[in-house]
């Protein structure tokens, strides 16, 4: 089964059964089970201990304790509790009445949302829980529905950290640019430069950017946003009454203290921002040999980061909550509520880490790569056939980062062999295709962690932000085929935002009747 066509058989299962029952965890469960099923041939018990596996190594591998997955739910847990603390104080309550003093309309709120999401562009998992944890309250207040939240927020993380070099992506990406160029005899280009010079040539990132702003601007409420964004206007119901409480939302557990400030919710998350900043920058330096920017980003160490950062924001909103006239025995019921508030998503996290461990081992990446390089193909159609290629396997694995590691060796290989002039195009379609895959599959980390920062039902958030992430892969393929053939950049570029400009306003026109 592996390395095969009938490697695709859990993912699509999954995709197809999260569509139909809209039910993540089911869905996700069913796709692991087949899986296994499929690496042993239908062995029940030798199926039975691959899951049970799968499971024990996200904890424990190679003998020792797995620190980085283990730090990243404990930030969860953390965010949680933060959040219950910023709420119980009354800090969050306070933040939104002033900020809606300063932003009086809806767009205001959902432009300025979109512009947290591009100041943030140290690390997507960072820039997915920080901007949800400060927009909230705003967006709330204007009715916003969550579910749009969440699409602000996953539709600048990734394509901002993408395009980032002082990010955790960009050292990521220049750091293998610079082992595949020595594989490849590549000496007239540095990796740093390559990857500044295919920034441009990002046209998915760039259209995602650009219909955010857009959709902000414009209202532009297609598809399933359009009905949770009317019933947020009409009721004032940012999330569906009918759906169970969703990760972050404690809405109806905690009454606001009265005597909450501003600074009660600002401080918390400055810290938060500050501690982990801090902390990934000493711990890249530390794992560097010659400390620069570039070698801090590519050696910190973004979970550990994250969870200094976040007991600092608890440690923090705990003080201010005891300093409140609050009964000091609502101290641990709050604890216990914002840990609550975080398991939908850590069982969600798990499940699909769980999901692409078995997708690995069925080697579904190794597959659809192989389709790339057996492919007889004209040159100037690499750039469109690699997006293509890592937005499938992006949507199939649920992982950006592999997506990169698999396909950026390929589009090097390949386009050395056949034609050098498509090297930068070919390997930033693969950049571009890997995010547009990760904004469309429910098994991302980062729409996850999205959807948590976000407050929002997490197959809501998928459903409606597939819509926008398929008009901006359309401009995308347009922009690479002009890419490949008139070997440009900037016109290609023009014509693609152009392209988004011209969708939205008709879209809007549209509406607007």
């Amino acid at each position: 089964m592996e390395g095969t066509i009938l490697s695709l058989i859990p993912a699509l299962l999954m995709l197809v059964l999260v569509v139909l029952t809209r039910k993540v965890l089911l869905s996700l469960g069913a796709g692991i089970i087949v899986g296994a099923l499929l690496i042993h041939d239908f062995n029940i018990l030798d199926s039975v201990s691959e899951v049970w596996m799968v499971f024990y190594n996200i904890f424990v591998s190679e003998g020792s304790l797995n620190t980085g997955n283990l730090l990243l739910l404990g930030f969860l847990l953390l965010l949680g509790m933060m959040t219950a603390f910023l709420q119980a104080s009354g800090g969050s309550r306070a933040f939104g009445e002033w900020m809606m003093k300063r932003v009086k309309t809806r767009t205001g709120a959902q432009v300025m949302t979109s512009v947290l999401g591009l100041i943030i562009f140290i690390d997507d998992y960072f820039n997915s829980l920080a901007v949800g944890q400060v927009a909230r309250p705003l967006t709330d207040r204007h009715k916003i529905s969550r579910a749009k939240l969440a699409y602000f927020i996953d539709s600048t993380s990734a394509p901002i950290t993408v395009i980032s070099p002082i990010s955790s992506w960009g050292a990521y990406i220049i750091g293998i640019l610079g082992g595949l160029f020595a594989a490849n005899g590549i000496t007239d280009i540095q990796p740093l430069t390559a990857f500044i010079q295919m920034i441009p040539l990002n046209l998915y990132a760039l259209s995602a950017v650009l219909l955010v702003f857009m959709v902000a601007y414009l209202n532009m409420d297609i598809g399933p946003m359009h009905k949770h964004e009317e019933r947020a206007i009409k009721t004032g119901a940012v999330l569906d009454p009918e759906q169970d409480k969703v990760p972050g939302d404690l809405s109806n557990t905690f009454y606001p203290h009265k005597s909450g400030k501003i600074y009660h919710l600002l401080l918390p998350i400055i810290i938060l921002v500050v501690g982990t900043v801090l902390s990934m920058v000493v711990t890249g330096a530390n794992a560097s040999d010659n400390v620069t920017i570039l070698t801090i980003f590519a050696n910190t160490n973004v979970n550990l980061s994250l969870f200094i950062g976040g007991v600092a924001a608890v440690v923090t909103s705990f003080a201010f909550h005891v300093g409140l006239s609050i009964p000091k025995a609502n101290v641990g019921k709050i604890f216990f509520e914002g840990i609550k508030t975080m398991l939908p998503a850590i069982y969600i996290l798990v499940l699909a880490w769980m999901i692409g461990s078995i997708i690995g081992t069925l080697e579904t990446g190794t597959y659809l790569a192989e389709i790339v390089s057996e492919a007889s193909i004209s040159s100037s159609m690499l750039p469109v056939l690699f997006f293509i290629i890592a937005g499938l396997m992006a949507v199939s694995t649920g992982t950006s980062w592999g997506t990169f590691g698999i396909m950026l060796p390929i589009a090097a290989e390949v386009a050395a062999v056949s034609d050098m002039e498509m090297l930068l195009p070919s390997l930033a379609a693969v950049l571009a295709g890997a995010v547009f895959g990760d904004h469309c599959t429910p098994i991302s980390d980062t729409t996850i962690l999205s959807s948590t920062g976000a407050g929002a039902n997490h197959i809501d958030h998928v459903l409606t932000q597939l819509p926008y992430a398929l008009i901006a892969a359309g401009v995308a393929i347009v922009g690479y085929l002009l890419v490949g053939l008139t070997n440009m950049v900037f016109i290609p570029l023009f014509i693609s935002l152009a392209l988004v400009l011209l969708i939205g306003f008709i879209i809007h026109s549209i509406k607007s009747k």
